[in-house]
């Protein structure tokens, strides 16, 4: 698919997002929510019993991969994607909050619910000892939220650019999933950018609503408002930021299709002169 396909594509798919029911984006946004952190406890797992971050990264697309193929809702694509219709003025601004807010209420929802699952199954409900993947993932939700707040206006500075630097490549892998029409080419085209924003340690706000709730229920002396004022709220403001203006909007204004002109109607012959 060449480029201005693709910028056209951008449109149209936000246009059918954001022309979903909310019923539909809170179910998709959940499954969407559940799925990456399915695939979050598969890298964190896979980093811990290799000992390379690197393995970690490279597994952690399956998830990313599955929530493409599924057609579901993920809120930091919708971030670059959904505002595009309304630069063409075929949706409103309030109906791209609206459809924000939905998603990012499903993917909270899944996320959460697959934390508490998941902290029940790795801890056998409470019971058993703290093993390397929990000390990690109790590691990972400190870093996130103290880790920043230690450094004050630093840490603030710093969390909000990486989040910036991971929905530009995050965003980017959902754009390049649109680059083919086969299964397979899906696959590879949205693999390669999600394996750099997470080989790099970058903040994605729906990692986060898995990994923090877990391993605050594993442990990690992790308050809500710390959760929250430290890491969701500027983490999903920079994901905005990278989202819409690095990817979404970057490659519509140079991709987007020229508006068609009107073709110029026969030339007349100019009338006689009197004589």
């Amino acid at each position: 698919m060449k480029p201005k396909d693709v910028a056209a594509t951008m449109v149209d798919a936000g246009t059918a997002k954001a022309g979903l029911a909310p019923r539909d984006l809170l179910v998709r946004g959940m499954l969407s929510g559940a799925i990456l952190g399915f695939a979050t406890s598969l890298a964190i797992g896979a980093t811990v019993q290799t000992g390379q971050p690197i393995v970690g990264a490279v597994v952690f697309p399956v998830g990313f991969v599955m929530i493409v193929l599924l057609g579901l809702e993920l809120v930091t694509g919708s971030f670059a994607l959904v505002p595009l219709p309304y630069l063409e003025r075929k949706i409103s601004a309030s109906a791209v909050l609206v459809n924000w807010s939905w998603v990012f209420l499903g993917n909270l929802i899944g996320a959460l619910l697959y934390a508490g699952l998941y902290a029940v199954a790795i801890s056998k409900a409470g019971t058993a000892a703290t093993d390397p993947i929990m000390a990690q993932i109790v590691n990972i939700a400190q870093a996130k939220t103290l880790g920043y707040k230690s450094a004050d206006l630093a840490g603030m500075a710093t969390v909000f650019v990486k989040a910036i630097l991971c929905n530009w490549m995050v965003c980017l892998g959902v754009v390049m999933g649109m680059t083919s029409s086969s299964t397979v080419g899906k696959i590879v085209a949205a693999w390669l950018p999600i394996v750099v924003f997470f080989a790099q340690g970058f903040e994605h706000s729906v990692v986060n609503m898995f990994v923090i709730p877990a391993g605050m229920l594993l442990g990690a002396k992790v308050s809500f408002a710390d959760w929250w004022l430290w890491n969701q709220i500027p983490v999903t403001l920079g994901n905005i930021v990278g989202g819409f203006v690095f990817t979404g909007f970057a490659l519509y204004f140079t991709h987007r299709p020229a508006p068609a002109q009107p073709k110029a109607g026969p030339v007349e012959a100019a009338p006689a002169a009197a004589e």
